[in-house]
């Protein structure tokens, strides 16, 4: 948050040898370090052939702009993308953003906020976001000139968007 405003979060991952920990950073509340833990066990779970790299390396994740306390149950989808590129080594364009809280099942839940969220992907450049497909009713409370300006995908699951980034 920014006096108010929201602001698109930037998630960095890389992974370095080591035991198998996992290390967050970057001010991320209770809710965002669940998240990650979730996203950890969905990346495994879809790629158990990349099982070796969480026990021979350390995951490091972190959330730029450490000063500014960052929690909410709206980064699982972007978490476990983050994470996905990260053990397959490809890239997610940074054309796209995502919002929603994953189960442990890789269902994309519904978040809060949807308006302000897209506008601060349209304010950041963003021309692809994808949303939970619960959310899409709340589209009607999103300015024209924002839903204008973006991409709006909704998604049922996380490997909706690992298909349409490119990742699976």
């Amino acid at each position: 948050m920014d006096h108010g405003r929201r602001r698109i979060l930037f998630i960095e991952t890389m992974m370095t040898k080591g035991s198998g920990k996992l290390i967050i950073t970057g001010q991320l509340g209770d809710v965002m370090k669940e998240s990650a833990q979730i996203a950890i066990t969905l990346v495994k779970s879809m790629f158990p052939e990349q099982a070796k790299y969480f026990e021979e390396n350390d995951i490091h994740i972190h959330v730029p702009e450490g000063s500014i306390k960052k929690d909410g149950p709206s980064a699982g989808i972007t978490l476990t993308t983050a994470l996905a590129s990260l053990v397959t080594g490809k890239a997610v364009d940074p054309k796209y953003a995502m919002t929603g809280e994953v189960s442990l099942r890789g269902v994309v839940m519904p978040i809060g906020g949807l308006p302000e969220k897209l506008m601060a992907a349209s304010r950041a450049g963003i021309s692809t976001v994808f949303i939970p497909k619960e959310n899409v009713e709340d589209l009607k409370d999103v300015a024209d000139e924002v839903k204008n300006n973006l991409e709006i995908i909704p998604v049922e699951e996380v490997s909706d968007v690992l298909k349409k980034t490119g990742i699976l």
